[in-house]
């Protein structure tokens, strides 16, 4: 067994296995005892698997309601969104998702050796946001080492994003020393910040107060979380048209999603922090001017009671503009339960605001149902060259991934441009990554020593 199918077979273990091993031997190589750094690996996995419980819980009650609501309002769409678990399936069934890894490991230890980046990141298996990308240039232009120099390019892009939001999700969600070097949530970040320059913009909206701990002191108990999502349940089976049964029982299970949720994250950091720690106390031994953060999965800011009832909220809006949006071709199906990751960073620009979350959401669905549209043809055409069963659809598509403005914009330059177009993604990011990481610190450090200066005098 060579390297590559080594490889192969480990990230073949899945996600819930995946991530525990790398943690243990993270933790391992950190200085973490074995016996902490094992209980923090089960605990991480362990974590993992009731996240993704609580996710397919959502998943598969949203499924129905959402495609009852498509037979009321009469759909015709030809693109059925088949939802990350396919486009991942997709990304790693081609050659190129087998290089996607090891590339990415290579180019993370290169830019951290070199002081390049903070972010090592240990999240390997949604490195397949990448490797669809670079299927999706494959399947454009038939050219290996233009769609490789996509995975690179691609992958240094996340870790520069990932230097960025350490900050705010420290700020935000209080994760210390843990960043989200995660393609789906990624883009929302960057979507939200004009939207949140202008809401603070126009009277009256820039002082409307809506995260979940204002809504609640307004509203007392109806304000609480999980009546909000039995609140949000009611009205997505109101508009399925299901009988009393079905409302209770859909009232029920989104409650149990805005409580289960926090909870799982909650034991997902219960098992990063020893790692967390010992990390930070590594670099600062052995580099004191510089820290690091570590690379996780999105899925840990997706308890965020803003981030849920924000997602929820969004559910009916995105199956309503996919009625009403002209020249929309998708049917959203498998990623309405994704919509929590697609929106987890725009509620951190807007500081758990889910009015403001919302409205931007609302916007940014746009988006992604007119870019999956018109990617969908090479996402079919990746799948065929992968061996994806179609399931008797002629196009497909994932709006989680297909339809994010980064998606956008390495196929259309790539179509545009070819490697030219690739390549100066490439230099922006490059440039970004070193000003930082290189550029950013020592100014700061000038400006401290500066204070310190005057401090004497």
């Amino acid at each position: 067994m060579d390297v590559m199918e080594l490889l192969n077979w480990f990230m073949g273990l899945g996600s819930i296995v995946v991530l525990p091993a790398l943690v243990f031997v993270f933790g391992m190589v950190l200085g973490t005892k074995p016996s902490k750094a094992l209980m923090s690996a089960l605990t991480v996995g362990i974590g993992f698997v009731g996240l993704n419980l609580v996710i397919s819980l959502l998943g598969e009650s949203l499924g129905p309601a959402a495609q009852q609501m498509v037979e009321n309002l009469g759909l015709e769409l030809t693109t059925i969104d088949v939802g990350w678990p396919a486009a991942a399936a997709i990304s790693y069934g081609t050659a190129l998702g087998g290089l996607a890894i090891p590339i990415g490991l290579g180019l993370n230890f290169v830019l951290i050796l070199f002081g390049l980046t903070k972010t090592l990141n240990v999240d390997l298996w949604n490195i397949w946001h990448a490797a669809f990308i670079s299927s999706l240039i494959y399947a454009l232009t038939g050219d290996m080492t233009l769609s490789i120099a996509a995975t690179c390019v691609y992958i240094m892009m996340i870790l520069l994003f990932g230097d960025i939001l350490g900050g705010v999700i420290n700020r935000f969600y209080g994760f210390p020393n843990i960043t989200f070097p995660h393609g789906t949530a990624i883009p929302g970040f960057i979507f939200a910040l004009p939207f949140n320059w202008l809401f603070d913009r126009i009277p009256v909206v820039k002082n409307w107060k809506a995260d979940p701990e204002t809504i609640q002191n307004k509203f007392g108990i109806f304000g609480q979380s999980t009546v909000i999502g039995a609140i949000i349940g009611l009205g997505i089976g109101l508009a399925a048209g299901y009988d009393a049964a079905g409302l209770g029982q859909l009232a029920v299970k989104m409650a149990a999603v805005m409580m289960l949720m926090p909870r799982m994250v909650a034991l997902l950091m219960e098992g990063l922090t020893p790692i967390s720690e010992a990390a930070n106390a590594f670099v600062q031994k052995r580099f004191p001017d510089r820290e690091l953060y570590i690379g996780m999965d999105a899925a840990l800011s997706v308890g965020h009671p803003a981030v849920l009832s924000s997602s929820l909220l969004l559910v009916p809006i995105t199956i309503l503009l996919a009625v009403v949006l002209p020249g929309n071709t998708t049917l959203p199906f498998g990623d309405l339960a994704t919509i929590p990751f697609l929106v987890c960073l725009m509620a951190a620009v807007f500081n758990g605001n889910i009015i403001r979350t919302v409205i931007a959401g609302t916007f940014y669905m746009v988006t992604i149902l007119y870019i999956t549209s018109w990617v969908a043809p090479l996402v079919t055409q990746a799948a065929i060259a992968s061996n994806f069963d179609l399931q008797g659809n002629t196009t497909i598509t994932a709006m989680a991934e297909g339809g994010l403005w980064t998606t956008w914009m390495y196929v259309g330059l790539a179509e545009l441009f070819s490697m030219t177009g690739i390549l100066s993604i490439g230099v922006v990011v490059l440039a970004g990554l070193v000003y930082v990481n290189k550029i950013l610190p020592g100014r700061k450090n000038k400006q401290q020593h500066g204070q310190d200066t005057a401090a004497v005098k």
